[in-house]
């Protein structure tokens, strides 16, 4: 039965493209590469949503193309001309920032209304009134993290270890650094890293022992904080560790010793143990399709198709129009309407992109996501 029904779903989508009933919806991500986990999760969320929705037989039909960017702002670029070419009239933008930063220019220059899941550097939108983000930008996610801290009393003195050749970690940081002693965190250390020097931390570390940190924070991706993991309990540092959303995704990296992710803290938009039915839902068919518990990216890309329905829907839209035609009543709903998602209730977005809604406070507990709230 499951078969036949994941086989009626295929046909949907197949027969509202051949007709030319659908809109075309396309974006670019790492689909191969070192940050390939992200780009896959937010394709594999955005699929089922379209999945879901093409099934439901109604006015709004997707056909779905992402073109692999490897995380890279030049190949992005040439995924997001392939997409042009092939009659992309909304668009999913990239999944992360520097690539999404090149590919938001594209979009504003062309007039191709853009919703990236997961990009949150404030460059992306700055100046481009049809590019919109549904995950939280870059210093809105340092100035939280510094919040959520210290309302919780998690500790006193903070180390930041962070990467400066990179857009994400640096936004992120800029603003922690900013609030926390504003909020009464001291901040004992700040060390860094760049491409090139991200496999020993060794230094990094030290300095956040020897100087009393009682908590690290982490503005990066998962795949140096896995090591600096790893490397501190190798040298018996133990300290309170606090991630952001790009740690999501570090429990089901390939060879990975979750163990040495117990107790880590971060703050993300999406909490996979909720009970809600829209959530559950939507966690049971991920877990079904692909055989692992969906992180914050792959939700932001299912709520991204989501809300490009709502937003098409109330605009009367037909996807015989073009994009520019589209462009404009997407800007229009967007800043008027509000969203309800598995990232958020109650979502809005304000005239530059920026999407408001809560945090969630999560903590790895048994090598799994547990929420801190």
């Amino acid at each position: 039965m499951k078969k036949i029904l994941t086989c009626a779903v295929l046909i949907l989508a197949m027969s509202a493209s051949a007709f030319g009933a659908a809109f075309k919806l396309g974006g670019t991500a790492p689909l191969t590469g070192g940050a390939a986990i992200y780009g896959m999760s937010a394709r594999n969320g955005a699929q089922i949503a379209v999945d879901e929705i093409n099934a439901m037989g109604g006015d709004i039909q997707f056909e779905l193309r992402y073109e692999d960017d490897t995380h890279d702002a030049e190949k992005a670029v040439n995924a997001y001309n392939a997409l042009k070419d092939w009659g992309m009239q909304i668009s999913l933008s990239s999944v992360t920032s520097k690539p999404a930063e090149a590919t938001a220019a594209e979009n504003f220059s062309d007039r191709i209304f853009a919703l990236t899941p997961s990009a949150s550097s404030a460059a992306v939108t700055e100046g481009k009134d049809n590019v919109f983000q549904m995950c939280f930008v870059d210093p809105n996610q340092g100035t939280a993290s510094a919040q959520y801290i210290a309302s919780k009393g998690l500790a006193k003195k903070v180390a930041v270890i962070w990467k400066n050749d990179d857009v994400y970690s640096k936004g992120v940081r800029d603003t922690f650094v900013e609030k926390a002693p504003e909020v009464g965190l001291e901040i004992v250390s700040e060390t860094t890293f760049a491409d090139g020097n991200d496999t020993d931390f060794s230094v990094q570390l030290t300095e956040a022992k020897e100087k009393g940190a009682e908590l690290v924070f982490l503005p990066m991706y998962y795949q140096p904080a896995s090591l600096i993991l790893a490397q501190a309990q190798a040298m018996g540092y133990a300290p309170k560790w606090f991630g952001i959303d790009g740690m999501d995704g570090i429990l089901t990296m390939e060879g990975f010793d979750k163990s040495l992710a117990e107790g880590v803290m971060l703050l993300t938009p999406f909490n996979a143990d909720a009970k809600d039915e829209k959530t559950a839902k939507f966690v049971a068919e991920y877990q079904k399709r692909h055989g692992e518990v969906p992180n914050q990216f792959a939700a932001d890309g299912y709520d991204c198709v989501y809300a490009f329905c709502q937003a098409l829907t109330l605009a009367k839209a037909t996807p015989d129009m073009d994009a520019e035609t589209l462009c404009a009543k997407m800007v229009e709903q967007f800043t008027t309407m509000t969203f309800n998602g598995v990232t958020g209730e109650n979502v809005k977005w304000s005239a530059n992109g920026e999407v408001s809604k809560d945090p969630k406070g999560m903590v790895i507990q048994n090598g799994a996501y547990v929420g801190l709230d």
